[in-house]
């Protein structure tokens, strides 16, 4: 099978081909935008676009010639485009030449997602089974996760893309386009200073960031040192949300894409990270991370072998294209998911996830203590004497200075909020000693299993007309984020793994939930990124960071999210409601 892909996004007109009787599969063929000065301008883009595409294509259509000259191979099978997201004019074009293409030749067209292409390619060249992706590129930094038939968006920007995040400090400092390289080689010379860190659960903010180093700069701070600093900030959030990615999800593959993924300190940070906790990790070569045809030409092959093709009358691009609103039509495993689920690996991630005691992994010698590890903690749990010790260990791939300060920060903040929050009636941990040299606290051990294994497992209550205990718990967890939201008081991480939940039976049983379902007690834990505020928009992330986490760990995620909703609804703001559609409705690739 042969495959023309055609891409042009933004700045990359290219075209390649794809065979999958090859060899070497990928032939591909590329004419980059570089404005003259500032950034992207998306009308120069799109006449670029127009001049450089039938250039592209024609020189790949005569490499392939001469190739399948040798080796007798002949003829195009489809056609792939990239759909979205990218710039509407630039977008276009490219369709345009690819519509053209398919009616002249009478084959399939296939539109393709653009950073699905890009975790694609890293699945296939990696030979990794079931890889979390990072997507690093200029409009876009998320996290992706397949789950129930598509790619989820388990963490993601909640303002710009990282790319455009350091162009914009780039344009500041008068560099011309692209500025990642340029800070990154000012970053070599330069020394650490403290800016500021935004990470809320798996979501990331670089506005903020951006204008504290241009800041930096005004106050005559050396422009290496702010570049060495930005670039380790920006990378370190990234680095972690990929880690709190692959604990949520018991993946134990990490696949890098985007264009800001060509970063040496980058692929460092996120391979000492999977390092540590034993994961495998693959960053493509660069011409495969930044913008290329290859990558539309090689998923779209994919998609004709599954029969997944587009007629021409509903062949529109979308400037907005998420990689989530993608019913994938050819085969993909779900990371931690590749036997029973109750059998894959197990850890405590960052956030205080005691394991299940009735999971055998967790026994050792002793039925009695375990030691898990997950993204920024390991737990040693002694369940007969009914408490753990949680310490924040050092992180080698954050340096050292910022590494120190988040892993105070966050266990005071842990013991503090989780006492407040307390305090107000909902139900955690108690605390019963602070360490903050050693970064550790003990805590009384709470709840059965997490709420993520309980969602793995759940069974309809026997109950007529009750449901599920895993969906009660939904409900208790919105009625609690509404109580400490009307205290001030956002929890920063409300993640499946960070609710703990008692079976019926153990004396703790609890009928005071909207479902009505008899359930044991459900616990908060982890409040290490939670903070005070009164601001609507930072509870309203609360609900959104929950409603993430069921995305990428629940096998009825819609339903459930619509339940969690209207739960918080009876006892929460409105305006806290309306704040999460904003948010939700907030374009990440505009």
């Amino acid at each position: 099978m042969r495959v023309l892909g055609i891409e042009g996004t933004a700045w990359a007109a290219s075209a390649a081909i794809f065979d999958t009787d090859s060899s070497d599969p990928l032939c591909i063929e590329t004419d980059p935008y570089v404005p003259d000065s500032g950034g992207l301008h998306p009308r120069e883009a799109a006449e670029h676009m127009a001049e450089a595409i039938p250039r592209v294509i024609e020189r790949v259509l005569e490499a392939d010639r001469e190739r399948g000259e040798k080796n007798g191979s002949s003829g195009i099978d489809a056609v792939a485009f990239s759909r979205g997201p990218g710039l509407g004019p630039c977008l276009r074009i490219v369709a345009s030449a690819a519509r053209a293409f398919a009616l002249s030749r009478e084959i399939p067209l296939i539109g393709v997602n653009h950073m699905i292409a890009h975790a694609e390619i890293g699945r296939d060249r990696s030979g990794f089974t079931a890889p979390v992706c990072l997507n690093a590129s200029g409009a876009n930094a998320h996290v992706l996760g397949y789950r129930n038939g598509k790619y989820r968006i388990l963490g993601e920007t909640m303002d710009t893309g990282v790319g455009n995040a350091l162009d914009k400090f780039a344009r500041y400092l008068e560099w011309s386009h692209p500025g990642g390289p340029k800070i990154e080689a000012a970053a070599e010379e330069g020394e650490y200073l403290p800016l500021p860190y935004v990470v809320k659960g798996m979501d990331l903010s670089f506005s903020g960031l951006v204008s504290a180093a241009k800041q930096a700069i005004d106050d005559g701070e050396a422009v290496e040192d702010v570049c060495n600093s930005l670039q380790e900030t920006v990378f370190a959030m990234l680095t972690e949300v990929a880690e709190r990615a692959l604990s949520l999800t018991d993946a134990e593959e990490l696949v890098l894409g985007g264009g800001v993924g060509q970063n040496d300190r980058l692929q460092a940070m996120l391979g000492e990270m999977c390092r540590e906790r034993g994961a495998e990790f693959y960053a493509p070569e660069p011409r495969l991370l930044r913008d290329n045809a290859g990558m539309i030409a090689a998923l779209g092959a994919k998609m004709y072998a599954a029969g997944d093709s587009l007629p021409v009358a509903d062949s529109s691009v979308r400037p907005d294209f998420r990689p989530d609103e993608v019913a994938v039509s050819w085969p993909v495993a779900e990371p931690g998911r590749s036997g029973d689920p109750r059998e894959t690996a197990r850890g405590a991630n960052d956030r205080d996830d005691l394991a299940d005691p009735g999971d055998p992994r967790n026994q050792g010698d002793s039925s009695a203590e375990a030691v898990v590890q997950g993204a920024e903690a390991v737990v040693e749990i002694d369940r007969d004497a009914g408490r753990v010790v949680k310490r924040r260990p050092r992180k080698a791939y954050r340096h050292p200075a910022l590494d120190e300060r988040l892993g105070r920060e966050r266990t005071v903040l842990e013991a503090r909020l989780t006492s407040g929050a307390r305090r107000l009636g909902v139900p955690t941990p108690v605390i019963e000693a602070l360490d903050i040299r050693e970064r550790s606290l003990t805590l009384e051990y709470v709840g059965d299993r997490d709420l993520r294994d309980l969602l793995r497992t759940d069974v309809e209550s026997p109950s007529s007309g009750d449901a599920p205990p895993a969906t009660a718990a939904i409900e208790r967890v919105a009625q609690y984020l509404a109580t400490l939201h009307d205290a001030g008081i956002v929890h920063g991480d409300p993640t499946t793994r960070n609710v703990r939940v008692s079976l019926p039976g153990n004396g703790e049983d609890d009928r005071s939930s909207a479902a009505g379902t008899a359930i044991g007690r459900t616990y908060l834990i982890d409040f290490g990124l939670g903070y005070h505020t009164e601001r609507a928009e930072d509870h309203a992330m609360d609900l959104h960071v929950f409603g993430g986490s069921l995305a990428g760990t629940a096998e009825d995620a819609d339903v459930l999210r619509e339940r969690f909703e209207a739960a918080y609804a009876t006892v929460g703001e409105e305006r806290v409601l309306d704040r999460l559609r904003e948010i939700e409705g907030r374009g990440r690739y505009q």
